[in-house]
C-alpha cells in the first residue's frame, strides 16, 4: 500500500504528499528528456562535442543548441508535473487554493526527483567513459589534453615515415600538457616552445624551420580550440541552469493544470473569479 505523508497546515485541512504520482512523473520526465536529447544529438544539436569539426560550428548553432536544451526541459518537466497532478488523489476537505498548492508541490517533487535521477545517470555515464578512456593507452600514458586537443596532437606528431611499433603515448601526453598552458594568462613559455620544437624535430625528422612552423601553427590552433571549448562550456552551463529553473516552473504549472483536469475545473481559480466579477459588472451596467 502506498505510503502517504501528511503535510500539516495551521488553520486548514491537512494536505498529503503522495509518492506514487511523484515517482511516475519523474520517470516520465526522465524518459522524455532522454528521447529528446538523443534526437538532438542525432540531428547535430549538441552544445559540446569531441569532434574536431565542432570547432568550426558557429555561435548561432551553440545558442540554438542551448535553446533546444531549455525547450526539452520545459516539455519533459511539464509532462512529469502534469502526470503527477492528474493522477494524484485530491482531498475533499481542502479548499481550491490548498488543492492547487498541493498539486504544485507534487510537481516540484517530480522536478527534484527527475533532476537527481538525471544527475546520477550523467555521473554513471561519465564514470564509465573515464574508465574506458585510459585503457586505450595505459594509465601512465593517458593525456589530460585528449580528446580536447587530440587533433592538434595528431598534427604535431605527424610524420611521413615511422616504424609501426613506435609508441608516442608518453610524448603526446607531455605535449598535451604543454599545449594546455597556451590558454593561461602568460601563455606558452619560451622554454616550452623550444622544447616542443626540439622534440618534434627529433620524432618526425623535420628540419629546424619546418618543426618551428608546425609547432607555432599547432600552438595557435590549440589556443583557439581551448577558447571555443570554454565558450561552449559557458553556454552549456547557462543553458542547463536556465533549463532546470524553468523546468521547476513548468512542473508546478503543469501539475496544477493536471489537478484542474482531474477535478473537472478547466480554468484556474483566479481566472474563474475574474470572469465572475466581469459578469457581475456587466449585469449591473445599464
Amino acid at each position: 500500500m502506498e505510503k502517504i505523508t501528511p503535510v500539516a497546515q495551521a488553520g486548514s485541512a491537512p494536505l498529503f504528499l503522495q509518492w506514487s504520482p511523484i515517482v511516475l512523473g519523474a520517470l516520465a520526465a526522465t524518459a522524455l528528456s532522454s528521447v529528446l536529447l538523443t534526437f538532438a544529438v542525432t540531428i547535430g544539436l549538441g552544445v559540446t562535442s569531441t569532434a574536431p569539426t565542432w570547432r568550426d560550428a558557429s555561435a548561432a548553432l551553440a545558442i540554438l543548441s542551448g535553446l533546444y536544451l531549455i525547450i526539452q526541459a520545459v516539455l519533459s518537466f511539464g509532462l512529469g508535473g502534469y502526470i503527477a497532478g492528474r493522477i494524484r488523489a485530491s482531498i475533499s476537505t481542502a479548499s481550491r487554493e490548498e488543492t492547487e498548492q498541493a498539486d504544485g508541490i507534487h510537481g516540484l517533487g517530480v522536478w527534484a526527483l527527475a533532476v537527481v535521477m538525471g544527475a546520477a545517470l550523467a555521473a554513471l555515464i561519465g564514470a564509465a567513459s573515464l574508465n574506458r578512456t585510459p585503457s586505450m593507452r595505459g594509465p601512465a600514458q593517458a593525456s589530460v589534453a585528449e580528446p580536447l586537443l587530440s587533433y592538434e596532437l595528431d598534427r604535431l606528431f605527424r610524420a611521413g615515415r615511422r616504424a609501426n611499433n613506435v609508441d608516442l603515448g608518453a610524448e603526446r601526453a607531455e605535449a598535451g600538457r604543454i599545449l594546455l598552458t597556451t590558454s593561461s594568462y602568460s601563455g606558452l613559455s619560451t622554454d616550452d616552445r623550444s622544447y616542443l620544437i626540439q622534440q618534434i624535430g627529433a620524432l618526425t625528422g623535420l628540419s629546424g624551420p619546418d618543426a618551428e612552423r608546425r609547432v607555432d601553427n599547432v600552438i595557435l590552433s590549440a589556443k583557439t580550440a581551448i577558447a571555443r571549448s570554454r565558450r561552449s562550456t559557458v553556454i552549456l552551463a547557462f543553458s542547463v541552469a536556465t533549463a532546470i529553473l524553468l523546468g521547476a516552473v513548468a512542473a508546478w504549472a503543469a501539475a496544477c493544470s493536471g489537478g484542474r483536469h482531474r477535478d473537472g475545473t478547466l480554468v484556474p481559480e483566479w481566472m474563474a473569479r475574474s470572469n465572475a466579477i466581469g459578469r457581475r459588472r456587466e449585469a449591473v451596467l445599464p
